[in-house]
């Protein structure tokens, strides 16, 4: 396959790490659902619309146009099934219009919400880190600190002439 080709950039963007979780394989499957529910959708409403008295869906394009503006849920007005048919096919492009809406802003406040994650992880790892570094400073420095005071008494000790203590 040439490198520049629609499948070998998909292939190449599906392998990537990142896609493979599970929010953004959702995600790109709800997208290609709804483009395929739209153009199905667009396509079988034609035949039960266009035939039908104050149809306002007479041809495929205008049918496209209407399952985006109703997957989408816009709804101008302008164009409307008037067959039960028609009503049918334009509540199955809607519940699968909503559906996708709703897993594509589920997915991206997981992908928020997993990034923030993250990030406070990392920050977290980071200051314990730093906390155990910061402890094992302070115990070396009160070792040494002992062992200081420990010659001073020591050696105040053999100056006074008492007798001296070992250090412990």
């Amino acid at each position: 396959m040439p490198p520049l080709s629609p499948l070998y950039l998909l292939r190449k963007l599906l392998g990537n790490e990142r896609w493979q979780r599970l929010h953004v394989k959702a995600s790109a499957w709800a997208a290609i659902g709804v483009v395929l529910v739209l153009l199905i959708g667009s396509w079988i409403i034609v035949p039960f619309e266009s035939s039908a008295p104050r149809a306002t869906i007479t041809s495929f394009p205008l049918a496209l146009w209407w399952s985006v503006e109703t997957a989408t849920t816009v709804g101008y007005g302008d164009l409307y099934p008037v067959t039960v048919a028609g009503r049918v096919i334009a509540g199955i492009v809607m519940l699968v219009g909503i559906s996708v809406f709703s897993i594509v802003t589920a997915s991206l406040a997981t992908w928020f919400v997993g990034s923030a994650a993250r990030r406070a992880r990392r920050v977290a790892l980071a200051l314990e880190h730093t906390e155990s570094a910061g402890e094992a400073d302070a115990a070396r420095e009160l070792r040494a600190l002992h062992a200081r005071f420990d010659r001073l008494e020591h050696l105040l000790a053999r100056s006074s002439g008492d007798k001296p203590e070992p250090p412990a």
